[in-house]
Parts: C-alpha cells; sequence; structure tokens
C-alpha cells in the first residue's frame, strides 16, 4: 500500500477561529502558568542542578521529564513564531548546568546524579530511560528552532552512554524501559542526524521486549509494561495506557522506516482494539485508577474513569503515526474525536489549570461516601477542579507541546495528491501549493478553499465520520470510501452539513446501556447540573427532538438546548413503574467546557425515551 507523509507544523499556519484561539491560549498563557508552577515546585532547579539536600524542595526520579516536555513545547513555538529569548535564556543556563554535570561516561539524570549515584541503571521501575528520551525530544526540538546544537551534543553523549551500558555491554540491571518513551525519542534521531544508529538502538529496545523476565512493580503483572510478550504477538491494549501508546508509537514509526510488516500488523490490530472497544467517546482510554491502566474490551465505566491527559494525546500521536500507512480516515476520525474532546478538557478555559484525569460524569453524593471509613481509604472519584500543578505533573507540559505542534494534524501528503485530515482556519504554504481553508469549524461545517501555486493533481477531503450528508461547490468531486477526491479550482468550498445528533455505545459497553450521548459534529456535549436544576441521573431524552442554539460568551462553540424529561417525583425508595414524565428544559455544553465553573454534578450519557 502506498504510503502517506504527514505535512509539518512548521508549513501550517493557525491563522483565525477555533484553533487560533486556543493555539494562542496554549502560547500565551499555559506556557507561562506551567514555568512558574515547576518554578514553584522546584522542577526547573532539577535541571538546573542546583539540588542541597535538606536545603531545596524535594527532587523526584520524573522531574528531568516534565521540565523537557515544557523545553520542547517552547522549541515548536520558536520554531513557528520565533522570539521567546527570555525562556530561551532559561533553557541555555539548564543546558549548560547540564553539559557541567553530566557524567564522564556521557549519563545525565538529574535525580541520580545528584541523589542517588550509586543506584544508576538499577531500578527499571524509576524512569530513566523514559527521562532520557524526553531530554532526546527536547533536544532535537530546540536544536532545530535555535540552531544552538549544545542539548543535543550532551543527549547524543548519552545515548552512546545508554548504547554501551544496555546494548554492548549489557552491564545495566534491567533490559528495556519501564515506561516507553525512548523508543520514540531514538526514532527522531535518526530522522533528524540520519544516524542509522538511533534506528538501531529503537529497534533493539523494540525486539528486546517481551523477551525477557523484567522486574516490574510489585503490584504489577508483565503486561503491565507491555513485557508479557514480544510486540509483534500483542493483540490487546493491556497495561499502563501511556506507556502502551507510547511504545504503539515507536512500533509503528519503525514500521514505516522498515518495513516491517509484522510489526505494522500489530500496530493495527492494537490500535483497532483500543478504537473499537477500549475508547472513550470522548478520546480518552485508560478506565481503571488502579496502575493508569486498560481493562478488558467495554470496560468504560463514566464515573471513575481515569481517562488520563498524557494517555489521549499519545493516542493521537499514535493515530498520527499509523496515518502514515496508507489512505484510511480511521486514524484522522481518532484525531479529531481527541482534538475536540479529551484533548481539550484537560485545561481550563483560563489556561492556567489542567486535568490529569478527564472522567465523563460527576456526582458529588458519591465523593467520599463511605463515612465509615477513614479519608485514605475511601473509593477514588477523579477532582472536580483543574489544578495549575500535581505531585506527578506530566500532562501540563504535554498539553503545552501538543498544542504548540497542532499544525502537524492537518496534512499529509499521497503520492501526487494532497491530503486534508483536520478542518480549521489554516493555511498550508510548500513548494506544491499555498491553500488557505476558511472555516467556523467545529461551530459549522462549512470550508472555503483557496488554492494558488498548486502543483497536486488532487485535493483529497476526509469526510468526518459523523457526517450524513456534504455538498461541494466549485469543483468536481467523486466519494471513494471516506473520502471526497476533488479536482482542484483555484475555489471550491465543501459543506459538512453539521447539526446535533445522538449517539449510543455498543451494548456490552453496560455503563452506557439505554442511553445516549449528544455530539455536535466532533463535539461531545454534557449537561452540568449548574446549568439543569435536577436530578441529572433522573433526565430522559427522545432521539427525535429539535435544539436551539445558545451562544456562550466563554467560548465560540454553542450551548444546545431542548426538552427532556425528568423521573424526580418519587416519594418512597420504591414504586410501581410508570410512564408519568415531567418536560424540562435541557442545557447542554461541550464536554470540554465542563468543571470551569463551580463544582456539580455532570453526565454525558442520559436515559433515552
Amino acid at each position: 500500500m502506498q504510503k502517506v507523509k504527514n505535512i509539518q507544523f512548521k508549513n501550517v499556519d493557525i491563522e483565525g477561529g477555533f484553533w487560533k484561539q486556543r493555539y494562542d491560549l496554549n502560547r500565551f498563557v499555559s506556557i507561562d502558568s506551567v514555568y512558574n508552577r515547576f518554578e514553584d515546585t522546584g522542577r526547573n532547579d532539577a535541571l538546573r542542578f542546583n539540588y542541597e539536600k535538606g536545603k531545596s524542595k524535594p527532587l523526584h526520579i520524573y522531574y528531568d521529564s516534565d521540565v523537557a516536555k515544557w523545553i520542547e513545547a517552547v522549541s515548536y513555538l520558536i520554531e513557528k513564531n520565533g522570539g521567546y529569548e527570555k525562556e530561551q535564556a532559561e533553557i541555555d543556563k539548564m543546558v549548560d548546568a547540564m553539559a557541567e554535570h553530566q557524567l564522564d561516561n556521557g549519563y545525565l539524570n538529574s535525580y541520580y546524579i545528584q541523589v542517588e549515584p550509586d543506584k544508576i541503571f538499577t531500578d527499571r521501575t524509576c524512569h530513566e530511560l523514559y527521562c532520557a528520551g524526553h531530554l532526546a525530544e527536547a533536544a532535537i526540538a530546540y536544536d532545530r528552532a535555535t540552531g544552538k546544537h549544545k542539548f543535543l551534543e550532551i543527549v547524543e553523549k548519552y545515548m552512546d552512554c545508554i548504547e554501551k551500558t544496555f546494548i554492548k555491554d549489557r552491564s545495566a540491571r534491567f533490559s528495556t524501559p519501564g515506561h516507553e518513551e525512548l523508543e520514540i525519542a531514538l526514532i527522531k534521531l535518526y530522522d533528524y542526524t540520519g544516524n542509522k544508529k538511533y534506528l538501531d538502538m529503537a529497534m533493539f529496545f523494540i525486539d528486546t521486549r517481551g523477551t525477557l523476565e523484567e522486574q516490574e512493580y510489585e503490584f504489577a503483572e508483565h503486561n503491565y509494561a507491555q513485557s508479557a510478550v514480544p510486540v509483534r504477538d500483542l493483540d490487546m491494549a493491556e497495561g499502563h495506557a501511556v506507556r502502551a501508546v507510547y511504545l504503539y508509537i515507536a512500533m509503528s514509526e519503525a514500521a514505516i522506516k522498515t518495513g516491517d510488516k509484522n510489526l505494522l500488523n500489530a500496530c493495527e490490530r492494537l490500535f483497532n482494539n483500543i478504537v473499537n472497544k477500549r475508547m472513550y467517546v470522548t478520546g480518552g482510554i485508560g478506565s481503571a485508577k488502579l496502575g493508569e491502566t486498560f481493562t478488558v474490551d467495554y470496560d468504560l465505566p463514566n464515573l471513575e474513569a481515569y481517562s488520563e491527559s498524557c494517555a489521549a494525546i499519545g493516542l493521537s500521536l499514535f493515530a498520527l503515526s499509523m496515518q502514515q500507512s496508507g489512505l484510511n480516515a480511521a486514524y484522522a476520525d481518532v484525531i479529531e474525536k481527541i482534538m475536540y474532546n479529551n484533548m481539550l478538557s484537560s485545561t481550563s478555559l483560563d489556561g492556567k489549570a489542567f486535568f490529569y484525569e478527564n472522567p465523563l460524569e460527576f456526582h458529588l453524593a458519591s465523593v467520599d461516601k463511605e463515612t465509615s471509613v477513614k479519608p485514605q481509604f475511601r473509593s477514588h472519584l477523579p477532582i472536580r477542579h483543574r489544578l495549575e500543578v500535581f505531585a506527578c505533573s506530566c500532562c501540563p507540559p504535554n498539553v503545552n507541546r501538543i498544542f504548540a505542534r497542532i499544525g502537524d494534524f492537518f496534512f499529509s501528503e499521497y503520492g501526487d495528491s494532497l491530503v486534508i485530515n483536520q478542518y480549521g482556519a489554516v493555511s498550508l504554504k510548500n513548494e506544491k501549493i499555498n491553500l488557505r481553508m476558511k472555516t467556523d469549524y467545529p461551530i459549522n461545517g462549512k470550508v472555503k478553499f483557496t488554492l494558488k501555486d498548486n502543483k497536486y493533481s488532487k485535493v483529497i477531503l476526509r469526510k468526518p465520520s459523523w457526517c450524513d450528508q456534504f455538498t461541494v461547490d466549485g469543483a468536481k468531486y467523486q466519494l471513494k470510501g471516506e473520502y471526497i477526491q476533488v479536482e482542484p479550482n483555484m475555489e471550491f468550498s465543501v459543506d459538512f452539513k453539521m447539526k446535533p445528533y445522538f449517539i449510543q455505545a455498543n451494548p456490552m459497553v453496560r455503563a452506557d446501556n439505554g442511553k445516549v450521548a449528544l455530539m455536535y459534529g466532533p463535539t461531545v456535549y454534557c449537561l452540568e447540573r449548574i446549568d439543569n436544576p435536577y436530578e441529572l441521573n433522573a433526565l430522559s431524552v427522545r432521539l427525535k427532538t429539535k435544539f436551539k442554539k445558545i451562544k456562550n460568551p466563554n467560548y465560540l462553540l454553542p450551548d444546545l438546548e431542548t426538552v427532556g424529561f425528568s423521573d424526580e417525583a418519587f416519594d418512597s425508595l420504591y414504586r410501581k413503574a410508570n410512564n408519568d414524565k415531567n418536560p424540562v428544559k435541557l442545557h447542554f455544553c461541550p464536554y470540554w467546557t465542563f468543571a470551569n465553573r463551580e463544582e456539580c454534578d455532570m453526565i454525558i450519557w442520559i436515559r433515552k425515551l
């Protein structure tokens, strides 16, 4: 099958509308907020190597990765927009400190060098190679954005140390990363430097995983870190959700680079298992708090949903990588689902606070319900408001870096055709085309295309999976599968006929039986108690109902109102069943906007009549 080449964000300008607002919120607010909280908590000090036991804030094993992701995000913003001199000065100080404290053999980890130098590469569960991977990704991005090579030189020296320790000498006490990420970084190093050694290293770690008895957490089975079987034998997404999708990204990239069909087949099985049996309607994955894991097929509880922000980001990047394997709209459809739901819910409307978990339901009466049990032993439920920093704060800088490179998701090349995967008020300029999209998407489905200097024979538009009807004006077209193939003129337009609609889950998803969720285009909607003064679980709707769009001053998408029904009139615990229903007004808001006001109940799935 002919491969697809993804077009990178550096060729894409976010010009207006929905994504301009969101890009700028990250660029001008979230980046500073994360840096300031990392300053408060001592994370930035980790890479300044100024830790003194008993005299400074505690140093954690994963602080390097937190700061590295922030550096990577800033680097993408520098590459696209220039500037950031203040941030560059801070990063350069960290790079100087890394160079000064890097061990002679190339080893570089702020925690182990400063706190436990006698335990280097002895504990697979302690994130050393995970941190190394994020440092490498940051160094690549910073080198490309600034032309300053010192950081990359430091990282390459560290990779030499890892190669010697793990591949040549086999002197470490473990063989593969406990938390995958280094594999991705090594393939990126290969792409950036052209040095095949890095691809070979990545393949070593990929091929070795699941072939040896490895150290795991005391509570974990070997499939927790995807180490139960060789990777080409994987067919179900299991274990820690972030680790899993990070491994799958590396497997996909390796398969694309090497032509390894067995590796690609495994990726396809894993992607299909996630999307068809283990993914929330919001694009979230990893339903269990215990171990932050996938569980079993169709186990997608709403109230307890873990759905970590990093996991959804990882799934979007897995889909982006798999998008290269051939013209298959399923990958872009999953990216769109995540872009307009879980990815957005991860951040507060003011851009300063974040969710680690992204639940699909809040029920305040269930919080601390075990009143006779001490608080530390009560059932865990996700927090009900976003925080600016967490004890484990991997998600905020991950959100920073994904929004900084959001342009990566929009365009691809397929032979001599341009593929448009996502829609927004963006432009593309490269040696083959100067294209501009004018649209209010996802507020409506109308998109106008203006082409100049076009050398592509066709423009191929993904028809979103939610779209039942569309029109194309100004160009000849053919619908082939889930793609609209257009013979491009200078100007043409498409209307995807966006409207509200209900969806239902497979009946195997017990949490959603007999219920529906409201969507508008790609966006999932929810009910919050603050807008609906009823017991939310007593509400129901008819599928055939009319909606009214309501402007909200806090975001561009409309709220939606309709008539539903309430079952609240109970005067006892049980009663004979009847069909008595009280009509009530239901006010829906986009899911990603929830929990930005006072704490209150929230649901996505509502009973259908």
